[in-house]
């Protein structure tokens, strides 16, 4: 095991994962929603940043090879069990999320099928296409939750006239509770269609792994 920076930022990340959830248990809402939402960007801000510099600084490692998948899949899944359990099971949310977390899972058996003939299935374009929209899709959403929840504790400390003229005059004046119910619908919306967006992406991309993986898993190989 070697201790460089490019390893350090991906156990780092490794790390990062199980804390998006304990923040909910050891953190009230809504700030284990913003610790959750930085946590997340961090650690997918180190998903490009750990690479880059093992290459620029020739530090890759088998260890970091190894680690690297791993962290990546277990931030995607806790996230998302995370989005979609914090929303109530939106179906909107919970079909998209079935199929990435389907081809995770299946994807990642056939890897470790595959063994060694699985370094030979080389990464496309696409399916980095598909990690990126899954990140931003789960940043917005996240960050959604965080303002939704945010405008529910506004909401019960206003009384309910204050909130309604608040509500009436937003456009008007932009005030703070105006502002967040807003920014909550529409990063929603945004990170919604994403995420439909990047399960699509994760459909094709699956496939397409697999349909290369068939002359791997022939019986007549030997």
């Amino acid at each position: 095991m070697i201790w460089n920076i490019p390893n350090i930022l991906t156990v780092a990340r490794l790390l990062a994962a199980p804390a998006l959830g304990l923040a909910f248990v050891l953190i009230a809402r809504p700030a284990a929603d913003w610790v959750a939402l930085g946590l997340f960007v961090g650690a997918s801000l180190t998903d490009w940043f750990d690479g880059y510099l093992a290459r620029r600084w020739n530090q890759t490692s088998r260890f970091g090879a190894m680690l690297d998948p791993i962290a990546d899949k277990a931030m995607v899944i806790i996230a998302l069990a995370l989005v979609i359990g914090l929303s109530g099971l939106n179906p909107w949310l919970l079909v998209p999320g079935t199929v990435i977390l389907f081809r995770e899972v299946f994807v990642s058996g056939l890897r470790e099928f595959l063994g060694a003939d699985a370094g030979r299935l080389k990464v496309t374009r696409l399916a980095k296409w598909k990690t990126t929209a899954q990140m931003v899709a789960i940043t917005l959403l996240l960050l959604s939750l965080g303002l939704q929840d945010t405008h529910y504790h506004i909401y019960r400390s206003l009384e309910p006239a204050a909130y309604e003229a608040a509500l009436r005059s937003g456009p008007d004046d932009w005030n703070r509770t105006w502002q967040i119910v807003q920014a909550s619908w529409l990063t929603g919306l945004a990170g919604a269609t994403l995420f439909w967006i990047a399960a699509g992406l994760t459909a094709i991309t699956g496939w397409d792994y697999f349909r290369k993986s068939l002359p791997f898993l022939s019986e007549d190989r030997t």
